[in-house]
């Protein structure tokens, strides 16, 4: 019973007095699940660091192959679904004609600053002008992992950015105008391909003085019959991925987060690890996932080349098949194979107006300054 009410407040976004959703706040956003877990403030963070448990320091175990770019492929797919993971959290979803980049990081470092932060000890597999052209770039929230200035500067308005409320702003600072934001469950168009912002368990910060003014979250897409999720960077949360999974699901293709743990009692709310990881895969009703958030930066504690051993045992001990969640070199192209689906589900557009804001009813944009046609 508790799980079929925390259901329904999820496909009602838990609608607070007024039809202002839930996660909104005086100032910006929360999460609907273990809001104070996630806050546990910047000095338990740098104890934690450079006290409690030093982050390692990545060897030569811990550097990945990198697998050559197939730019014929890429230009040229020989699939109606494939994806090439590009480090982190980046990486090109092509699907008949459309071709999609999520969370583009590419530089050395994932810090504000170009001589200091958390640098790259896996090389990117590609440079921007070596991917095909770009319809649409997806972002999760604005951490700059996930985020990085001069990527948008340098696509511009050349390509449609679909990001979570709140983050237009930024874009129009850096002249980019070809935006839009939307709320959770809130979808789009793109040409023929749908986008849904699905809430995650996470969190936003880029200053000192913005925790939480913009939103987060995950995205899905749906195009000829195909489904597809991208995790972005959440905590487990119940019961979260159930209801994406009812309400959007079941997905031919899921990219899922499987690092940024490490140590457990501080990162559980915000990272998933692995076994949560699989869970996620499950809850989506997902036929195949592919691991990403890993192996690039070291941004926690858990050695860089952990991740994979540890979804190796979760899915062996979750019983789910190890082909069906897996860990792909940075650069190699995966065709993801598509068995019939059913019916298609109702969209987030079909929802009732009290599932969004009262402006924007019925899944309509929050914000599309100069629309977003390829």
């Amino acid at each position: 019973m508790a799980a079929l009410l925390g259901l329904a407040a999820l496909a009602s976004d838990g609608d607070s007095a007024g039809g202002v959703p839930a996660h909104h706040t005086g100032q910006g956003f929360r999460n609907l699940h273990g809001e104070a877990a996630v806050h546990k403030g910047l000095w338990p963070y740098l104890k934690m660091k450079w006290w409690d448990s030093p982050f390692p320091v990545p060897g030569p175990h811990a550097a990945l192959a990198v697998a050559p770019l197939d730019r014929g492929l890429l230009q040229a797919p020989a699939h109606p679904l494939q994806v090439t993971w590009l480090g982190h959290a980046t990486a090109l979803i092509q699907s008949q004609g459309m071709n999609v980049l999520t969370d583009p990081v590419l530089g050395e470092r994932a810090s504000p600053l170009p001589f200091i932060g958390p640098r790259r000890y896996t090389p990117a597999p590609a440079r921007l002008e070596d991917l095909p052209t770009l319809q649409v770039v997806l972002i999760s929230h604005n951490h700059y992992d996930h985020l990085e200035r001069e990527t948008v500067a340098r696509l511009g308005d050349r390509v449609c950015w679909l990001v979570p409320l709140g983050l237009g702003d930024w874009f129009a600072r850096l002249g980019v105008h070809r935006v839009v934001e939307l709320d959770w469950w809130q979808s789009t168009q793109v040409g023929d391909m749908r986008f849904t912002l699905t809430p995650t368990q996470h969190w936003s910060r880029r200053g000192l003085l913005d925790t939480d003014r913009t939103l987060w979250g995950g995205w899905a897409m749906e195009h000829h019959g195909q489904r597809i999720w991208f995790g972005g960077d959440t905590g487990y949360a119940q019961p979260l991925f159930q209801a994406i999974g009812q309400r959007l699901g079941p997905f031919d293709l899921a990219l899922i987060p499987i690092g940024g743990y490490g140590p457990r009692d501080f990162m559980q709310d915000k990272h998933v690890d692995p076994d949560q990881a699989v869970r996620i895969h499950r809850d989506l009703g997902a036929r195949r996932s592919v691991g990403i958030h890993w192996g690039t930066f070291v941004l926690t504690a858990e050695p860089l080349d952990e991740p994979p051993h540890l979804l190796a045992e979760a899915l062996e001990r979750q019983g789910v098949a190890a082909d069906a969640f897996t860990t792909e070199p940075p650069g190699r192209t995966l065709a993801v194979p598509l068995p019939p689906l059913p019916p298609a589900r109702p969209t987030a557009s079909s929802a009732s107006p009290s599932d969004l804001q009262p402006a924007n009813p019925m899944g309509a944009p929050h914000r599309a300054d100069q629309g977003c046609h390829p």
